[in-house]
């Protein structure tokens, strides 16, 4: 790190336990990465006068290049964090988390979506409005079912035949079907 470690107490008196506790914890986080600029951690009771037990909050901030990794852990409601040795372990255990999705995005090792593909244009061949379906005519000579259901961005009723659509092709069960079906 370019910047020593920070640890900071607040509403509790400094531990040299919990501070090495910490100590070996930012050591496991610079194993995973050289990057780190600078470490802040804040342990802190917030509520004095608890009478079941004081629930620990502990905050991590590390400094990546042109970012900031900020992991808080205010769990009223866990019970555990009545040990200021599991806050610390959940607080970093999440920095971790936090840390290595940084990275997998700055090595660009994360998933991307491939642009979804056009959809297709077909014609409308044949129209049946009572039984609510009709078929398409695409470029290759196919027919392909289509129901009314199917229709998007404007009414069944107003389709007519040789109409330029798109759509989306699926499996139907007796043969292929479109879905999504939209003036183009």
């Amino acid at each position: 790190m370019e910047q020593p470690l920070q640890v900071t107490f607040r509403n509790m008196d400094p531990s040299s336990a919990v501070e090495d506790a910490v100590r070996e914890r930012v050591a496991k986080l610079e194993e995973l990465s050289d990057r780190i600029q600078y470490c802040r951690v804040v342990v802190e009771a917030p509520h004095r006068r608890h009478h079941q037990g004081t629930l620990y909050h502990v905050r991590v901030e590390l400094r990546m290049p042109g970012d900031e990794l900020v992991v808080r852990r205010d769990s009223d409601a866990d019970h555990a964090h009545e040990d200021v040795y599991v806050a610390v372990r959940d607080a970093f255990d999440a920095a971790r988390r936090r840390l290595q999705d940084w990275l997998r995005r700055h090595r660009g090792a994360v998933k991307t979506h491939a642009a979804p593909a056009a959809h297709p244009e077909a014609r409308v061949a044949r129209l049946f409005p009572d039984a609510a379906y009709g078929f398409l005519e695409t470029a290759d000579g196919r027919e392909i079912y289509f129901h009314a259901n199917a229709v998007r961005g404007t009414a069944f009723e107003s389709l007519r035949v040789g109409a330029t659509v798109r759509f989306v092709e699926a499996a139907g069960l007796k043969g292929p079907q479109a879905t999504a079906v939209e003036p183009a």
